[in-house]
């Protein structure tokens, strides 16, 4: 006997997104509900949210939040949540708990799965014998069954004295010996699993919760879902679950298991080889490292998929009209993290400067340093729109334009050398006795000229400290322009202050 599988799409269209409130919103699971959330769009269909939070152990608090406010940030609009309601509900499986109990006993009454009352130490004890005999990966399955403390072992009198008694029990699929179960992923194409490999997977635990597995398959076709488009890490589990859709009676969705998201070093992009690589894990981190939205979603649909052209530049509109599941590649696709800034320096740039500075005053930079007004900030935008990947690299690098620098690049003190105090003297000297106190640009760059002609050095040799003591790094936004807004009375200020530190 085998199990096959059709992957003829219904005409509407239902996809769903299931996280678990386990942990904050990783952006490979973003990835997954950015592709849900396009194809539905692209089928004119419904994207669903589904808070799969049945692991009440590892539950932690706030991740629906942060799940809900990082699908807002990146502009996936959800049509049925917890949140946003609709017909298919309850939407967290914790509130869907007796549907799950009704379901595993129809699979009882059905015997398709069973009860099984071992205990853990009974279940290790039981593995350690098959190690110890030559099985190096023993598990519960259909031959190990048949000496474990079960319903299918037990007379029928012990099973139900058991049950009455509230002896602890799970529930366990009954999975057959040797069958096929095949089916059609959109992405990989024909899958055939041989059952000899699967384990009797609870259904039921003895808390009464279910497992992700019959949850799973429960909600997906109570909800109507049409399409699971879920991680490759997931494929394992579809024999089981078409298993169920069989053991049910029901049509299983079409599947398609996208690839892995990939570390620059190899490997999958873990937590972490995340932190190692210097990459931002959780969708959080984009959000509160003020990350361009539009930037992360459009490298994130090309992170596995593309149109199958040059273009690169996408709007969410765009990659709607654009994205489908049959070009989206099996094999895992790198985290390309300067690829991702440069998809974030292209939608920062394209903002007008206006929108700009209302966020840059928001930002908590513009509170702690002094004289940022939406004046200044409109008036040194051309110096760093264009030399900025983030937005708060705005003050970052142009913390010199209100305040005063602190302390001096060590590297740039190492190139300068000892000759750097006698160069800024020179420099002092000759703006002081300037006549005029209105210094354009191009009255600065003449500045620095004549002090380097006077001083028989390059310009660069005078750049470089000058560079350093108005601002206190070692690179920045043009210089003599930037002279020019801070005023010659400041700039001074600053030639004196590095020429008492550095004497």
């Amino acid at each position: 006997m085998s199990f096959s599988v059709s992957s003829s799409a219904p005409s509407s269209v239902r996809v769903r997104f299931a996280p678990s409130p386990t942990g904050f919103l990783h952006i490979g699971g973003l990835r997954t509900a950015l592709y849900n959330y396009l194809f539905a769009k692209r089928h004119g269909g419904s994207f669903i949210l589904r808070i799969e939070d049945t692991d009440q152990a590892r539950f932690v608090e706030g991740a629906e939040e942060d799940i809900v406010r990082s699908l807002a940030w990146c502009g996936i609009e959800v049509d049925e949540s917890p949140l946003h309601g609709g017909e298919a509900g309850p939407y967290r499986q914790s509130e869907r708990k007796k549907r799950y109990m009704e379901a595993a006993m129809q699979l009882i009454n059905a015997d398709v799965a069973y009860y099984a009352f071992d205990t853990a130490e009974e279940i290790e004890t039981m593995r350690e014998r098959l190690k110890a005999s030559g099985n190096p990966s023993p598990s519960y399955d259909s031959i190990t069954r048949q000496s474990m403390k079960n319903s299918l072992t037990l007379p029928s009198e012990e099973v139900q004295k058991r049950l009455e008694a509230g002896d602890p029990y799970v529930i366990r699929l009954k999975v057959p010996r040797r069958e096929s179960v095949q089916f059609t992923d959109i992405i990989r194409g024909v899958v055939t699993f041989e059952t000899k490999g699967l384990d009797d997977q609870v259904l039921m635990k003895s808390d009464g919760m279910p497992t992700y597995h019959l949850a799973n398959v429960v909600d997906d076709h109570d909800m109507g879902v049409t399409h699971v488009i879920r991680g490759e890490e997931w494929l394992s589990s579809a024999p089981k679950h078409i298993l169920l859709y069989n053991y049910f009676g029901w049509e299983p969705p079409t599947m398609a298991h996208l690839p892995l998201i990939m570390s620059p070093s190899g490997g999958k992009l873990s937590k972490r080889k995340a932190e190692q690589e210097g990459i931002p894990v959780n969708t959080r981190d984009y959000i509160d490292g003020n990350y361009e939205p539009e930037a992360l979603v459009n490298f994130l649909a090309y992170l596995g998929w593309s149109p199958g052209d040059d273009s690169e530049i996408h709007s969410m509109d765009e990659l709607i009209d654009l994205f489908s599941l049959e070009k989206v590649s099996k094999a895992g696709a790198v985290f390309n993290y300067k690829k991702l800034m440069w998809y974030n320096e292209h939608y920062l740039r394209e903002q007008s400067d206006d929108t700009i500075v209302q966020r840059l005053l928001d930002l908590p930079a513009a509170k702690t340093l002094s004289g940022v007004t939406q004046e200044a900030l409109t008036a040194c935008m051309p110096l760093l729109k264009e030399r900025i990947t983030r937005i708060d690299e705005f003050f970052e690098m142009g913390a010199f334009f209100f305040e005063d620098p602190t302390s001096y690049d060590e590297k740039g003190m190492a190139k300068v050398g000892d000759s750097a105090s006698a160069m800024i003297h020179a420099l002092h000297q000759a703006l002081e006795q300037h006549p005029s106190d209105e210094l354009d640009a191009e009255a600065y760059k003449s500045w620095l000229q004549d002090t380097a002609d006077a001083q028989g050095v390059g310009l660069g040799k005078v750049m470089l400290p000058t560079r350093l003591a108005i601002s206190g790094a070692g690179f920045g936004p043009d210089l003599t322009p930037s002279l020019a807004f801070l005023g010659k009375k400041t700039v001074l200020r600053r030639l004196q202050t590095a020429m008492n530190h550095w004497a």
